[in-house]
């Protein structure tokens, strides 16, 4: 109890001697205090000599900590940034309409209008530590909020520790960084690169050397080598090119110019950034195979047999697109997930070439064209009364364009019996009945003129 004592007479007696208001206020306050009864006070504690008396007022120590020296100023810098921010967004307008309709500078001006007014998204609210979205490089970064997921980053290669570091993910490529990173980024966001420029490098490996790259990485320019000194060069098999440790991190993909050319899907080491692009790309239809490897139908039959379904779906789409009952129950949203296979026949994706390497892709078209050929033929009646009858022979069923042992007139397409319509070596029907008709009329006015 006396040493608590002590310890607060101690701390009474140090005093700020910088803050003089303080001090006087206090002796003004105690001097009010007194009273004149001197009878009734307490006589103070009685000290040993050894002990020193202190007699000073009761003060809180401050040594000036309470003044706010490090806050941003508010007002005019910010205030001068958000009008320059609207100004060029005024502007970005302006240029966007004055522009071609759907020219690639039209294009480019929008995106930098989305940018910037994200960017004044972030700068509306000035007194949030970390802003929710970050812009750079068209990169759109929001800030995560999960803790408990070990993530690593992208930028410095380190772990993310979220329940004591702040970090960001791009939703555009997935690119994960700690916040302090972001202003360290220098590659720009892939997703950009995909919707302005989307095909594939179809040269296998196409590898140029280390005294072309000056002997540094091809992403962050970091000095590397074979020999590991001062840092391992590490080869992409999608690009050719070499990168450092930090930007190669031996991550594994199916390479499009091996799938095409070897039917090789196994998985090679490539970059982040090839990773990150092939990842986007997989599902992009840009791939067609009869133009950069029409050999590769004979090599691999599975692709004659998809082929084949997609024709016929394709086929298929007229009598669903003006028959009620298949557009209320939208059986076309089967293919949702390959809105390319209702649209032609001979473009794919690299996920499309898995899926049929694999026999995925062949399982789930032929279900699909089973259940549209059902609708067809058996349950809508509108759809049946759309068939056709071989005018060559005159028996059998109703025909449709998507029977396998029917042939189709690539002039009026009309449908036959494949055995009559190649044994017959006439002329279509249909077409020498439209033939005549089109002369009948070209030959009633003339004879009304004569007239």
């Amino acid at each position: 109890m006396e040493y608590d004592e002590k310890l607060a007479r101690f701390r009474q007696a140090h005093l700020n001697p910088f803050n003089k208001q303080l001090r006087a206020q206090q002796h003004e306050q105690r001097a009010g205090e007194e009273t004149p009864d001197l009878a009734t006070e307490e006589a103070p504690p009685e000290l040993s000599p050894a002990e020193p008396e202190f007699h000073c007022t009761e003060c809180v120590m401050d040594l000036g900590l309470a003044e706010d020296h490090f806050s941003r100023p508010v007002g005019l810098f910010l205030a001068s940034d958000v009008q320059q921010l609207r100004q060029a967004i005024e502007e970005c307008k302006q240029v966007i309409l004055e522009l071609p309709e759907q020219s690639e500078k039209q294009k480019d001006a929008v995106v930098r209008l989305i940018h910037l007014r994200l960017k004044l998204q972030e700068l509306k609210d000035p007194n949030e530590d970390e802003p929710n979205i970050r812009v750079l490089l068209e990169h759109r970064f929001y800030k995560e909020k999960s803790k408990s997921v070990k993530q690593t980053c992208d930028k410095c290669n380190t772990i993310i520790w979220g329940l004591i570091q702040t970090w960001y993910t791009c939703t555009g490529c997935y690119y994960r960084c700690h916040s302090k990173c972001l202003n360290l980024i220098s590659k720009p966001c892939v997703r950009s690169q995909v919707s302005h420029q989307a095909e594939y490098e179809l040269n296998i490996c196409p590898e140029v050397g280390l005294d072309c790259q000056d002997y540094r990485c091809a992403e962050c320019r970091a000095p590397i080598s074979l020999r590991g000194v001062p840092s391992e060069a590490r080869q992409c098999d999608y690009t050719g090119q070499y990168y450092c440790s930090h930007c190669h991190w031996n991550d594994l993909a199916v390479i499009p110019a091996r799938v095409i050319h070897n039917w090789d899907f196994e998985p090679r080491k490539v970059s982040r950034c090839s990773m990150r692009y092939l990842a986007l790309m997989v599902s992009r239809p840009v791939l067609r195979l009869r133009e950069i490897n029409p050999l590769l139908f004979n090599y691999v039959e599975e692709l004659v047999e998809i082929r084949k379904l997609r024709q016929d779906i394709l086929l298929m789409k007229p009598y669903f697109i003006t028959c009620k009952e298949a557009m209320e129950s939208r059986l076309l949203l089967q293919l949702q997930d390959r809105q390319h296979f209702v649209e032609n026949d001979e473009m794919y994706s690299v996920q499309d070439l898995v899926d049929v390497h694999v026999g995925r892709l062949s399982c789930s078209l032929t279900e699909i064209h089973t259940l549209f050929a059902k609708h067809i033929k058996l349950d809508c009646e509108r759809c049946q009364a759309k068939g056709f009858v071989c005018e060559l022979c005159r028996e059998g069923d109703v025909l449709f364009p998507f029977d396998s042992h029917t042939s189709v007139c690539t002039d009026c397409s009309a449908v036959f019996h494949r055995d009559c319509y190649y044994d017959n070596s006439t002329t279509c029907p249909k077409c020498a009945r439209l033939t005549l008709r089109k002369r009948s009329l070209f030959q009633e006015p003339s004879l009304d003129m004569d007239a």
